[in-house]
């Protein structure tokens, strides 16, 4: 990994999101990008060197404190870490959209994030930019609630489905599995509406861990009512240091039918964690 991008807002959850992004950047000899966003729904992203029209004068200045602001609060930021390569950006317009621009621009790695976390009817309906950015980049998303003082991954738990499609996680989860020498958990939730014996379960993630070249793994079957309670309860049982998983990335009519088990983890897990789009 040589690009870590982190957005941030200058909230504490942000805060903690940069922090973990400089020690990780640290253990991987990477670059991180951080990016402030000076939201303004007339434009959907624009570079602080580009021009762009502001209906009147008033709103023009409003902008400019706002982008002048940013600046400050970046510099800060940055002399925090000064044994760390951070490059320093600033956009204007729509949040996500900049997020997904500067993935594809810069040729990033792993966006980390901070989240608060929410259930809210709100939420539900139109998503939060984190929420987004998990179901939608084009790279793997860590994302965490709380600081991570030691940022050592010892313990990931990967959860799975079985589904071989999965495979398109796997590489990242390799990575910090080389990076930080972290053993894996590998686990399947048996739910009472998905259930598989553990005889058919378990040698089919043994086969699966091996196909994707996990070097230091155990297996797991964990029981419970969901597969977002089974995960974030497993992870608590071995107190996990990250989860690990993909997520199918729907859209529209059919992610609110059938919403997505990576988002609610990433919601309301306690810990870091690692998502991944699946490939369509």
């Amino acid at each position: 990994m040589q690009k870590i991008l982190v957005p941030t807002d200058f909230s504490e959850q942000a805060n903690n999101a940069v922090d973990l992004a400089s020690k990780l950047a640290q253990k991987m000899d990477a670059e991180v990008i951080l990016l402030h966003v000076v939201e303004d729904n007339s434009v959907t992203s624009v570079h602080v060197t580009g021009e762009i029209d502001l209906p009147d004068m008033q709103d023009r200045l409003f902008v400019l404190k706002l982008i002048e602001k940013a600046k400050t609060n970046l510099a800060d930021a940055v002399a925090k870490y000064s044994d760390v390569n951070i490059k320093k950006e600033i956009r204007i317009g729509n949040a996500y959209h900049n997020i997904k621009d500067i993935i594809t621009g810069h040729d990033v790695d792993l966006v980390v994030m901070g989240t608060k976390g929410t259930n809210t009817l709100t939420e539900v309906l139109m998503g939060s930019n984190a929420e987004k950015v998990v179901r939608h980049a084009a790279c793997p998303v860590l994302t965490l609630k709380q600081g991570a003082e030691d940022a050592e991954f010892k313990n990931i738990v990967f959860a799975t489905g079985l589904n071989d499609q999965d495979n398109s996680c796997t590489q990242v989860v390799r990575d910090f599995q080389t990076i930080f020498n972290a053993k894996i958990h590998v686990v399947r939730i048996n739910t009472p509406n998905n259930f598989e014996p553990d005889h058919q379960s378990v040698p089919a993630l043994e086969e699966y861990a091996e196909k994707c070249g996990f070097s230091d793994y155990d297996i797991h079957v964990f029981n419970d009512v969901s597969e977002e309670d089974g995960i974030m309860h497993f992870a608590d049982g071995i107190k996990a240091d990250m989860i690990a998983m993909a997520t199918h990335g729907r859209t529209g009519f059919a992610h609110l039918l059938t919403g997505s088990i990576a988002e609610d983890v990433v919601n309301h897990a306690r810990r870091p964690v690692l998502t991944y789009v699946l490939k369509k």
